[in-house]
């Protein structure tokens, strides 16, 4: 059949169109390309002003275009890194934190304030300016010599508040039923669907994990601040404060305007004060490279990140910032680093609530055959639980924020019951199945007492022949011991230090430090930082027609939840969860919706 007039006509212009977005794009890199500064003129006594904000992905590459379609422009290994930097570099006399609303979790806070306390044993200062400051904010902000408030400022430390969301109600509503089975204790993942509150075992946890969560937030506070934990306690009680009520009480040491600030800094640095203030700022700092300043040399080290939740198949990055795991790509990653004779060590940056059994389980794989070629160190970042813990188990050592929230070694699995749901919407089905169990998923039938037994025994074999023997042989432990403190339970960092599960605190920085040790890298040697496997740009990913980064409609659901407001975005992941659940795929989940304010 010969091709239409209008239809050439539109074929021709999406293809003059296609040329234009891919001649613009090219033009664009090109004019960035030359007019970047590799390195930048940083003028002696400088201040280096570095924005707090943001929820900081462990790891994203310098790409001015994801910037550009409102990716997140800044990692928190890249923020960490500028610290490190300007202790080194001479020209640079004070940092200023411009702490702004950041949405890192209370390990990646943590890992912040060891950067600030590093940076400041160099004997140069750092100041915090906070215009609305709430836990988080005000938690990193401690770390710094002065904390300063503008007059118009507000301090909301308001004490932290654990969020759980159920969804049972809901399901009742629609004629959904979920039938969900969980091993351990506490293993509250699927409560979410099952429950419409929390049952005795979820809200001891909970009030354990925020005991602990809350102590370590006001005895952080009492010791910069100079008060006692009674104290704090009672500052907490009486918030919120304007910026005159936080510097009576003694929680900030100035209420000043952004411009008092600068005429502050420079008369503690002694420059001219009809002049403006000398900063660098962040974005333009980054193109000073750590190699010129002495750092990220040496022998190798492979750095892998794990960050999001665990499927099979390849890794996702979105230029909006959201990431997921992929069995195929960490386990080539691992494989690679191995083989290779160069990298004499690995370090594995965990972030993640956990996902699916088998994507675990092909990871854990790979990181047990890593490890016996090499130390394989696992840096624990806000979130490494359940699945995340499950990769993480066989490595050689594992380091952990206090914070950290960790654990939730247990297993979850079902399918929701569509009848009730269907009868409403007037739709029928009939099956036709040859064998026993062919039935088992059934979109509209519970589990019979057969299928039940049958599921349940699988699931069991999951937990009890997989999951805690793997974590007992990775830790040294007996099985026993595991299964009595595992149960799906979650724990802190700091928690799991004392059952065993992790074996000292720090962050990414101090796990490099170990893989280094234990690769018997001399002490006085540097090492250099090898990112695998190392992230595509937005460009890249653009211009891909296929390969790992190119799932269109995973993109295009991404687009659509981002553009939700935050508890219709967890309302929909909770309802893709169970979405995967309904093909039997046995889920290492922690409850996904545990939020710590």
């Amino acid at each position: 059949m010969a091709m239409s007039g209008t239809r050439k006509a539109i074929l021709i212009i999406g293809g003059i169109f296609a040329v234009l977005v891919f001649v613009v794009i090219i033009g664009a890199l090109a004019i960035w390309m030359a007019f970047r500064t590799p390195e930048p003129s940083i003028r002696d006594n400088s201040v280096l002003v570095l924005r707090v904000a943001g929820s900081l992905p462990d790891y994203t590459p310098d790409d001015p275009f994801k910037k550009f379609f409102g990716g997140p422009d800044q990692s928190l290994t890249g923020l960490v890194m500028q610290f490190k930097k300007a202790k080194v570099d001479k020209r640079i006399k004070a940092i200023l934190l411009d702490i702004n609303m950041s949405g890192v979790g209370w390990g990646k806070a943590e890992e912040i304030r060891d950067a600030i306390t590093d940076f400041r044993s160099s004997g140069k200062p750092v100041y915090a300016y906070i215009e609305f400051g709430l836990n988080k904010e005000y938690y990193i902000a401690t770390a710094a010599d002065k904390i300063i408030v503008p007059p118009p400022g507000e301090l909301f430390i308001n004490g932290l508040a654990a969020d759980v969301m159920f969804f049972r109600g809901s399901l009742d509503k629609l004629g959904i039923y979920p039938d969900i089975y969980q091993i351990g204790k506490y293993k509250s993942a699927g409560d979410m669907f099952t429950q419409k509150e929390m049952t005795d075992a979820h809200r001891q946890y909970i009030n354990e994990l925020l005991d602990d969560l809350f102590a370590r937030y006001k005895n952080a506070i009492a010791q910069a601040r100079h008060k006692t934990p009674e104290e704090v306690n009672a500052l907490i009680d009486n918030a919120p404060y304007n910026a005159q009520q936080a510097k009576a009480a003694g929680l900030i040491d100035e209420a000043m305007y952004r411009d008092q600030v600068d005429a502050m800094l420079k008369k503690s640095l002694g420059q001219k004060e009809s002049e403006p203030l000398i900063a660098v700022r962040s974005h333009d700092y980054r193109d000073v490279t750590p190699e010129s300043l002495g750092l990220n040399r040496g022998e190798r080290i492979a750095v892998i990140y794990a960050s999001g939740e665990i499927g099979s198949g390849s890794s996702q990055q979105s230029p909006s910032g959201d990431q997921s795991i992929g069995s195929d790509t960490l386990a080539k990653a691992l494989n690679d680093a191995a083989a290779d004779k160069t990298i004499k060590a690995i370090v594995m940056r965990v972030d993640s609530p956990g996902g699916s059994g088998l994507a675990s389980d092909i990871i854990w794989r790979a990181v047990e055959q890593a490890n016996q070629k090499k130390p394989v160190v696992v840096s624990m970042s806000d979130v490494a639980a359940s699945g995340g813990y499950y990769i993480s188990a066989s490595a050689s050592k594992i380091i952990a924020q206090p914070s950290t929230i960790t654990g939730s070694i247990g297993v979850v699995a079902g399918k929701p019951v569509m009848r009730g749901f269907y009868d409403w919407l007037g739709v029928s089905n009939e099956y036709v199945l040859r064998g026993k169990t062919a039935g088992m998923f059934r979109e509209t039938e519970k589990f019979s007492d057969d299928e039940r037994v049958k599921f349940e025994e699988w699931i069991k074999n999951t937990y009890y022949n997989d999951f805690v023997p793997k974590v007992a042989k990775g830790r040294g432990k007996d099985a026993q011991y595991i299964d009595s403190i595992a149960q799906g339970r979650v724990w802190t960092g700091g928690q799991a230090k004392d059952k065993g599960l992790v074996d000292e605190f720090g962050g990414l920085d101090r796990a490099i430090e170990l893989a280094k040790q234990l690769a018997n890298i001399p002490a006085n040697k540097g090492v250099e930082r090898v990112i695998l496997p190392y992230p595509t740009t937005f460009l890249q990913q653009l211009l891909s027609g296929s390969g790992e980064n190119s799932n269109t409609e995973v993109e295009r659901q991404r687009a659509v939840l981002a553009a939700l407001p935050e508890d219709a975005r967890r309302a929909f992941r909770y309802m893709q969860l169970m979405d995967r659940m309904k093909n039997g795929e046995s889920m290492l989940l922690m409850p996904f919706d545990l939020r710590v304010k």
